[in-house]
């Protein structure tokens, strides 16, 4: 076996430090931390990473500054800045300098791995150790062993298997994926491995959701603005797409983007440029792009979401991603692997289980939320029992959400089921309660709530704002 790839990380904060060690040495990595620039400096020159991992704003200097002087040295080291106050101007800063990627906090420790496991290792130095760590861990008893696939996909089941198939095709080429899957399902992390497998992978990669971003700044965070463009655009602003020149643009919930500038998105996937809000000059710009959406497709276009011309675009390699109670034989080894996540981060030394009856709630509970629903489960029963094992009490639960034989949806609860709406209440007063719950049941993800309930993303806003403003 080759050595161990050697990571330095970065941050003034001894909390991620003990963090990011402790994760990083169990995913096999040799790791050395330090908590300033110039301690990092010096590191650099005896430990020799293969990665810096940093924190952008640092007491002696920033991330960027460090960046600067890593950049003097190897060019092949792949350097990850992270920080707190992510800005698109920051960005392109970090990744112009050098930066293989820019994440913020709080890390997705998925994505992260996917960036340690695409980065390359450099030569060994002569009287360089493998094995140097300044590292003293916590040590977490190891639990019944996930199957971990690409990007860290945990699962074994067939459908989770063709799905990698599928992200290996994806990768090989260059072409627009549509990655199509119900909310939670993890679509993101099928972004991020088909971008670590790929050629791209050494590119920027950036993310937007249609659904998350006002409608009336979506054009200028994706194409830009030019100064005066509209009220308070003071300066020329850099949009996404120029942010991921020669790299890969992820556009998230593409199904809830306004149709108007549907048409321009499609015009830039069909000549490769673009123009920037109240621009007039045109801006070649070469970007892989990969959508997701958790419609279907064919439906979004018949109810006026996605054009269809867009969605022939888009639509040249297709994943579907499994719900989770689809493949709900996987649900033991992510609830294990939630666990050990849980273990880490929360730096617990004693064991942590699950018993058997509260396995058996989670492997028949219907998981509306798929894996993002059953991971923030697995996370609060983790706070209430640990160190200690799981019960059925712990989890949370309400068994009313169990899908039925009879069930009309085919064992898919729809919108309300399981829901209690007292009697006498005006219709105003149920749709609230309806809405609220609908909400919470996936986890606060409006696009996933207006999916559920019929509705249109910027209704369920509208209704939010009637709802905050004393309204019904």
């Amino acid at each position: 076996m080759g050595r161990a790839t050697r990571v330095l990380i970065v941050d003034d904060e001894p909390a991620m430090r003990e963090v990011l060690l402790a994760r990083l040495e169990r995913w096999g990595y040799s790791c050395t931390a330090v908590d300033n620039v110039a301690a990092a400096k010096g590191a650099v020159d005896t430990f020799h990473p293969d990665v810096v991992i940093s924190d952008l704003v640092m007491p002696d200097a920033t991330g960027l500054d460090l960046l600067e002087a890593l950049r003097q040295g190897d060019v092949r080291r792949t350097i990850l800045l992270i920080t707190s106050y992510g800005t698109i101007d920051t960005a392109v800063k970090a990744i112009k300098g050098g930066a293989a990627n820019f994440l913020t906090k709080p890390l997705d420790y998925a994505a992260l791995r996917a960036q340690l496991e695409a980065a390359p290792q450099l030569p060994d130095v002569p009287g360089m150790s493998a094995t140097t760590t300044t590292a003293t861990t916590t040590q977490i008893p190891a639990p019944a062993a996930p199957v971990i696939g690409e990007g860290g996909m945990v699962g074994a089941h067939p459908l989770l298997v063709r799905m990698q198939e599928r992200i290996r095709v994806a990768a090989r080429g260059d072409a627009p994926v549509l990655i199509v899957g119900e909310s939670g399902t993890g679509k993101e992390l099928v972004a991020r491995t088909i971008v670590a497998q790929s050629p791209r992978r050494e590119r920027p990669f950036v993310i937007v959701n249609a659904a998350a971003i006002p409608e009336q700044l979506v054009e200028a965070e994706l194409f830009g603005a030019e100064k005066g463009a509209f009220t308070g655009a003071d300066k020329a602003r850099v949009g996404l797409f120029e942010l991921a020149h020669t790299g890969t643009l992820f556009l998230d919930e593409i199904t809830e983007m306004p149709m108007p500038l549907q048409a321009k998105l499609l015009r830039t996937l069909e000549d490769g440029r673009i123009r920037r809000l109240g621009g007039r000059v045109e801006i070649p710009c070469n970007v892989r792009i990969i959508a997701a959406t958790n419609r279907a497709p064919t439906l979004a276009v018949e109810q006026g979401r996605l054009r269809h011309d867009l969605h022939y675009r888009l639509d040249v390699v297709r994943i579907d991603v499994p719900a989770l109670r689809d493949r709900a034989s996987d649900i033991p080894l992510l609830a294990r692997h939630f666990l050990d996540d849980c273990a880490g981060r929360y730096g617990v030394s004693g064991p942590v289980d699950i018993d058997a009856a509260a396995m058996a709630v989670l492997e028949r509970h219907s998981w509306p939320g798929n894996i993002r629903e059953l991971k923030n489960v697995i996370e609060r029963a983790f706070v209430v029992a640990a160190p200690g094992t799981i019960g059925v009490a712990h989890l949370g639960l309400d068994d009313r959400d169990a899908p039925r034989d009879d069930d009309e949806t085919g064992g898919v609860p729809g919108p309300t089921h399981g829901m209690v709406i007292p009697h006498g209440l005006t219709l105003a007063e149920a749709e609230r309660i309806v809405i609220l719950e609908t909400l919470k049941r996936v986890g606060g993800n409006k696009a996933e709530a207006a999916r559920r309930l019929g509705l249109d993303v910027k209704t369920i806003r509208n209704k939010l704002k009637t709802f905050d403003g004393g309204g019904p």
